[in-house]
């Protein structure tokens, strides 16, 4: 699972304070601490990890690998690994996931649509369970 490989580095930032519109597309890491309007999009070409802190909120499309949420998110999201839902994270939208972890107080207002093949089951972690 992607959780058990080197994450790559978070080597961009949208600070706190900070408003973008538009779309953003990054490589390997970024952390959301500000406000984006707009998509957030991953090079498919490379890992990638998505933060999006407690005090950040996305309007648009987020696609990443590994997705990391706390924060307000209004748009879809695709987490083609691993989808991390940490305790204030807040969805409107449906979310796509290869592997699951969500903490209690995490709210989602969309439908949840796993990523697997014929015969697959997704993998579905309990946040408390830290093995």
């Amino acid at each position: 699972m992607f959780g058990k490989k080197k994450q790559p580095p978070i080597k961009s930032l949208v600070a706190h304070g900070s408003h973008i519109e538009g779309h953003y597309i990054f490589s390997e890491g970024l952390r959301v601490d500000g406000e984006v309007v707009g998509d957030i999009r991953a090079n498919p070409d490379r890992p990638s990890i998505l933060v999006i802190s407690e005090s950040a909120s996305v309007t648009g499309v987020i696609q990443a690998d590994h997705v990391i949420i706390n924060g307000r998110v209004v748009g879809p999201v695709h987490a083609h690994e691993l989808l991390e839902l940490q305790p204030k994270a807040n969805i409107e939208g449906d979310v796509s996931y290869k592997g699951l972890e969500m903490h209690q107080g995490a709210l989602i207002a969309g439908r949840l649509i796993p990523l697997v093949g014929a015969g697959e089951k997704p993998t579905l972690q309990l946040a408390a369970n830290n093995d």
